[in-house]
C-alpha cells in the first residue's frame, strides 16, 4: 500500500521554460539550470511532460536533467513505445501516465480506467520492473478508482481543471467530487496526487480538503506568477500554501 504523507510535496513542471527556450532556439533559458534552481528555491520535485513533437521538453532534456537532480523526478506522458523507452532509460522516481493523443495542446482528460484497465495493467507492470512508481491521471470520478487500483498503479493524479474553473463560483461544490475520489483512492490503497490549473488562489483549499494529498504538480500558473514575483519567491509562496493547509 502507498504510504500516506501528511505534508503535500510541490513538484514544479518546467515545460513552460522549455517552450520559451524553443521559441528562439539556443539555450536561453537553460532548462537544465532552471530545474536545479527550482530545487534550490524549495521545489521538492521536478516534473516534465515530453511530447512526441518535442515542442517544449525534449527527450534529450530528460536524459540530461535526470543525473543532476537531488529531488524527485516525475515524467508525465502517454505510454507510447518511444515514451516508455525514454522512461526506462531515465529511471525517474515517478511516471505519471496520461491518455493524451499526439498533438494535443495540453492534458484535457483522465483515463477511462475500466475501459483501459488491461492495457494499463501491462504498462504498470513494465514500469514497476524499471523501479518506477506509477501514477494514473484521473478525472474526479470515484467509480473509476477501483479499476485504477486493479492496474497495479501506486497513485492517481486528480485532474483538477474542473475544480479550478468552479472554485470562484462555489468552491465547496467544486471540490466535492475530488474529495470523494480521493477518499475512495485511499480506501483502495492508492496515493493521491493532483495537478492542472492549480494556483496561489485555489491550491490551499484543495490541500485542506484532501489532507492526505501526496503531491501537486504545478507549471503554467507558477511560471506566470514568477514573471511578476520572481521564481524563488513564487516557489516559496506555493510551498507556504501547502504548509498552511497542513497546519504548519
Amino acid at each position: 500500500m502507498e504510504s500516506l504523507n501528511s505534508l503535500c510535496q510541490l513538484s514544479v513542471n518546467i515545460n513552460k521554460f522549455a517552450t520559451l527556450r524553443n521559441a528562439r532556439g539556443g539555450n536561453n533559458p537553460n532548462v537544465h539550470q532552471v530545474a536545479l534552481d527550482c530545487e534550490s528555491f524549495g521545489a521538492q520535485g521536478i516534473t516534465v511532460h515530453p511530447r512526441p513533437d518535442e515542442r517544449h521538453i525534449r527527450y534529450q532534456d530528460v536524459l540530461d536533467i535526470k543525473p543532476h537532480l537531488s529531488t524527485e523526478f516525475n515524467i508525465e506522458g502517454y505510454p507510447s513505445p518511444d515514451f516508455l523507452d525514454l522512461v526506462k532509460e531515465a529511471k525517474p522516481a515517478q511516471v505519471t501516465l496520461v491518455p493524451d493523443p499526439p498533438g494535443v495542446l495540453t492534458s484535457s482528460a483522465g483515463w477511462n480506467t475500466p475501459k483501459y484497465q488491461d492495457f494499463l495493467k501491462e504498462v504498470v507492470r513494465d514500469l514497476h520492473q524499471a523501479s518506477c512508481r506509477v501514477s494514473l491521471f484521473l478525472d474526479p470520478n470515484p467509480d473509476w478508482v477501483e479499476a485504477a487500483a486493479k492496474t497495479g498503479a501506486d497513485r492517481i493524479e486528480l485532474y483538477t481543471e474542473s475544480y479550478a474553473v468552479g472554485y470562484k463560483r462555489n468552491k465547496e461544490e467544486a471540490v466535492a467530487p475530488y474529495v470523494q475520489t480521493a477518499l475512495r483512492a485511499r480506501e483502495c490503497g492508492l496515493g493521491v496526487n493532483a495537478g492542472h490549473d492549480l494556483d496561489l488562489e485555489n491550491l490551499q483549499y484543495l490541500a485542506e480538503q484532501i489532507p492526505f494529498l501526496s503531491e501537486v504538480s504545478i507549471g503554467h500558473a507558477l511560471v506566470c506568477d514568477a514573471l511578476y514575483l520572481g521564481l524563488h519567491n513564487t516557489i516559496q509562496l506555493y510551498r507556504s500554501k501547502l504548509l498552511r493547509a497542513s497546519g504548519q
